[in-house]
């Protein structure tokens, strides 16, 4: 089993759905960036994606987006995103972590070395948004042979004929894309979200994590009740920016406002009732 396997079966065996937290790897810096990720599984983080930086990432609103430049404009670089995966890993061999992004920095980099150095840092799976089924074949059965889980969205365009290709050869999770669009811009309709798990749920024995427009302590609550997974990401990217300077660098007050954040909303998830009324 990976890591991924093994959290999701705690998960079920202590009956409630997982907190998924996305940052962006370098954002505002590298040392602020890793001090947030080592701390985001005691805050109550049970899954963590970490953004790999993009020069132009389509498929991110606003908020994940300017992280992006951040972290750009500090001189993150995938080498030093890979640094802090085994940073993290040295402080934490249970968490799972999975890289989030799109193919060109990978395809740089390039895959095969990629492939290599991701599993040797530590990470857990990857998920690559602008990577089809049908244009898959130059990562996912390297990123598969060597351990990491292959992880693939869904969205509500999926329709059944669709479904079967994004399933297949899928593994970890699937995840679950609330609202069509980019992500941070709208919220969730949960009656929507609650046919279309239900949908996938009859496809597929894989837990599905449940992102994009996710933000608020009552949003969790409620789509805790619907996945086995919630995806908390532009909030947090929001967080980080609000907490910056004039310049754009850390205040003391950064990685508090975060991770305050994320207790927040793992209490949210985990006394679904006391949610229910914020």
């Amino acid at each position: 089993m990976t890591r991924i396997d093994r959290r999701f079966a705690e998960l079920k065996r202590e009956g409630r759905a997982g907190l998924v937290t996305f940052i962006t790897a370098g954002d505002p810096d590298y040392d602020t960036s890793l001090a947030i990720l080592k701390a985001l599984p005691a805050s109550g983080a049970d899954i963590i994606e970490l953004g790999m930086p993009f020069s132009d990432p389509m498929a991110d609103g606003p908020a994940i987006q300017a992280s992006s430049q951040r972290a750009l404009k500090s001189g993150q670089t995938m080498e030093k995103t890979l640094s802090l995966v085994q940073a993290f890993r040295a402080v934490d061999d249970a968490t799972p972590l999975v890289l989030m992004g799109y193919y060109n920095p990978i395809y740089v980099y390039p895959v095969d070395g990629f492939v290599a150095d991701a599993v040797e840092a530590g990470a857990d799976g990857l998920i690559v948004v602008d990577m089809p089924p049908e244009e898959d074949a130059e990562l996912r059965p390297a990123a598969a042979a060597a351990g990491l889980n292959f992880i693939r969205l869904a969205t509500p365009t999926t329709d059944a004929r669709r479904l079967p290709a994004v399933l297949a050869n899928t593994s970890g999770f699937v995840y679950y894309v609330s609202i069509a669009g980019i992500t941070g811009t709208k919220a969730p309709d949960l009656a929507e979200v609650k046919g279309h798990v239900g949908r996938i749920k009859a496809q597929t024995g894989l837990p599905i994590a449940v992102g994009f427009g996710v933000k608020t302590e009552g949003q969790v609550s409620a789509i805790a009740g619907l996945a086995e997974g919630v995806v908390v990401g532009s909030a947090l990217v929001t967080a980080i920016a609000q907490s910056l300077d004039q310049e754009g660098n850390a205040t003391r007050t950064t990685q508090p406002h975060v991770l305050g954040l994320v207790e927040r909303l793992a209490a949210a998830l985990r006394h679904p009732a006391e949610a229910a009324v914020l």
